[in-house]
């Protein structure tokens, strides 16, 4: 990982968290246990508190950011998409963020919430716990569904096992150069995308 302090402020890691060599942590990022940040996540705390909570996870390419005497807050398992922007706002207990969404300043969205792929939560938004929320900007649709809280506890569930294969079996290595013979495939159980699911 690449980690910057700034004016005397250095982000904190827990031990059991997994951070990619690729993400880079500046300032006031305080990454709580069991989280994964993925390859290529910026956190900048150089203006506002970043924290995870334990167990969340923040995906590739994510960005979080926030105004000064803010704080961005990925709660407890709270599951953060490919390519998501939060900024200044709080992501309730096992919430999901869905991929290339955006999340913006003072927003609060509710414990068990889904917040669709690429919508935009205008700031200031708030919502009850178990809101489904799509579009841009953002609007309530519907409850979630006690199915779609388990599919994405589920989800959340593999990043969290995927923090530990990370910390005990990630290394850095030079390619092959051609397939072998009877190449195994990863052997992480089954979570289902949520499409497949729903026949």
């Amino acid at each position: 990982m690449q980690v910057y302090s700034i004016d005397g402020i250095t982000p904190v890691v827990d031990p059991t968290a997994y951070v990619h060599p690729t993400a880079v942590l500046i300032g006031d990022v305080i990454i709580g246990p069991g989280c994964y940040v993925g390859p290529n996540a910026a956190l900048r705390g150089d203006f506002g508190r970043l924290i995870l909570e334990e167990g969340a996870n923040v995906q590739d390419t994510c960005v979080l950011h926030g105004f000064p005497g803010t704080d961005t807050v990925v709660e407890k398992d709270g599951h953060i998409g490919h390519g998501a922007v939060l900024h200044g706002c709080r992501i309730g207990r096992n919430a999901l963020v869905g991929m290339n969404a955006v999340v913006m300043d003072g927003a609060e969205i509710g414990a068990e919430s889904i917040v669709a792929a690429c919508a935009f939560v205008k700031a200031a938004f708030k919502c009850e716990p178990r809101s489904m929320l799509v579009g841009s900007p953002a609007k309530f649709l519907r409850e979630v569904s006690d199915k779609e809280i388990a599919w994405k506890s589920a989800g959340t569930a593999t990043y969290q096992d995927l923090t530990n294969r990370c910390l005990t079996t990630m290394e850095k290595v030079e390619p092959l150069t051609e397939v072998e013979p009877n190449r195994p495939r990863m052997d992480v159980g089954e979570v289902k995308p949520k499409y497949k699911t729903e026949a």
